[in-house]
């Protein structure tokens, strides 16, 4: 199998860019008119799918919003993930898992072993127990042609207490995005990604040196601009990867309604 870098490539020269939220919440599946149930689940989330997967190059399931319905909507996210797979789309499962030791090698297990249902193509992964705590998911990565999307600097306002605060050497997270390119630049397959935010008037952090993918939340109903992009991430701009989410699903569940969104989110 080729690795993640590379399908991620080829299936961007395709298609574009654009990575598309799958995030099922409860307005949105009332506002398609479904029922706050495991099936209005089901019909929403592969209806997503089937509407866009033949055009969008990447998606993003949100595990939480699966997981809200026990085993039946963890059995949805295993259809959903094979779906986009069926595709020929790629699947980042937004997870944001962070643990240590056997606990992180049996998630890494469950979102990249190639034996695993819940596997797509890459997961995200929180580092906030320490980067090296994510190494079982690293490696794991590195060997099954996957990838991994490390958070960084987060869309999301309260994330700068924690992100921004000194460390020994800079910031907290100016260390995740230098340790990330050190392990990309010693491993053939370029698979650690980072999670930086589209929300932010400056990222406060440098990510111009940085060797892998960057997936840009916050673009759409949290307030990011697609067009602000090539200047917030400067010289990084080739590996950004924007995610939209609601500001597409909502103009479900019309399958042609989708695809026309969609296209509004197209840098010229």
């Amino acid at each position: 199998m080729s690795t993640y870098r590379q399908r991620l490539k080829n299936i961007t020269a395709q298609r574009g860019n654009l990575c598309v939220g799958i995030d099922p919440h409860a307005s949105l599946l009332s506002s398609w008119g479904l029922p706050l149930t495991a099936s209005g689940l089901e019909r929403c989330a592969r209806g997503i799918v089937d509407a866009l997967g033949e055009v969008v190059a990447v998606f993003k399931p949100q595990a939480a919003f699966f997981e809200r319905y026990g085993s039946v909507g963890v059995g949805v996210l295993e259809k959903v993930i094979a779906d986009i797979r069926a595709a020929g789309a790629l699947s980042i499962v937004d997870a944001k898992r962070g643990d240590i030791g056997s606990t992180m090698e049996a998630y890494a297990e469950a979102y990249l072993g190639p034996d695993s249902p819940l596997a797509g193509d890459a997961v995200t992964l929180s580092p906030y127990l320490g980067f090296g705590s994510l190494m079982p998911a690293f490696e794991r990565a590195i060997a099954y042609d996957r990838g991994v999307y490390v958070l960084a600097r987060t869309s999301n306002p309260e994330g700068a207490q924690v992100q921004l605060a000194l460390g020994r050497e800079g910031s907290v997270v100016q260390e995740i995005i230098d340790a990330a390119r050190q392990l990309n630049t010693t491993a053939r397959t370029r698979a650690i990604g980072l999670v930086v935010g589209g929300t932010h008037a400056s990222l406060a952090c440098d990510v111009s040196e940085f060797n892998g993918s960057i997936l840009v939340p916050g673009i759409g109903t949290q307030g990011g601009r697609l067009e602000d992009l090539p200047d917030l991430f400067g010289a990084a701009w080739g590996n950004v990867l924007p995610m939209v989410g609601r500001s597409i699903l909502k103009a479900g569940p019309d399958a042609s309604a989708l695809r026309a969104k969609v296209d509004t989110f197209t840098l010229a």
